[in-house]
């Protein structure tokens, strides 16, 4: 073995480069997990909620207090309660009834007009006999929404009965029938 023979120092532009390329996979591999772990808290949607939910009709006669909530898939309002109204009904299912309402079905006109439901999320808190208790509108905290869900259970007073935040406006159609070429449908009268 040769003592006397001088090693070759790595080029320093080569060194560089690779720990660049280095540093750029690190950069585009942690924002991918970033990303990826962050659309991964938001994965529950209305429509799962909708279909996982009580049927209105079981709701006011299975002698189980209920909480209706008067929605829209285009509410961005809704769209940011999901995941918390997702643990929430984890949390309660046993004990009481989730009903979801979409607003833009026709269906529900008696019940968007009984409510007055004029911004949404609207919900109605339901007794046992599904007579109505108290209403909230709006992006309400969970934690709001669990208290009110407490007393609802336990059949006491609500503490926010009249709790209300950001809302997405709606207005409920007059009639389910509504034609833009029916000249009634703007409130004047045709007399022959």
């Amino acid at each position: 073995m040769n003592t006397d023979t001088p090693v070759k120092p790595e080029s320093t532009v080569g060194g560089r480069l690779k720990n660049f390329i280095i540093v750029i996979v690190a950069i585009a591999l942690s924002a991918a997990l970033f990303l990826g772990l962050r659309t991964q808290t938001n994965s529950v949607s209305l429509t799962q909620l909708d279909q996982a939910s009580t049927p209105l009709e079981v709701a006011v006669s299975n002698n189980k207090p209920s909480l209706v909530e008067f929605y829209a898939d285009w509410c961005t309002v809704c769209q940011k309660m999901a995941p918390d109204m997702a643990q929430l009904k984890q949390q309660y299912a046993d004990k009481l009834n989730f009903v979801m309402l979409n607003v833009d079905n026709t269906k529900w006109l008696p019940e968007m007009l009984k409510y007055r439901v004029d911004g949404i999320p609207h919900f109605v808190f339901l007794g046992k006999q599904g007579e109505g208790i108290a209403e909230t509108i709006g992006d309400i905290p969970r934690s709001v929404m669990s208290s009110n869900l407490e007393a609802l259970v336990a059949g006491s007073a609500l503490p926010y009965a009249q709790a209300s935040g950001q809302v997405s406006k709606f207005s409920a159609p007059v009639s389910a029938e509504s034609s833009q070429d029916d000249p009634r449908s703007h409130g004047s009268q045709v007399v022959n």
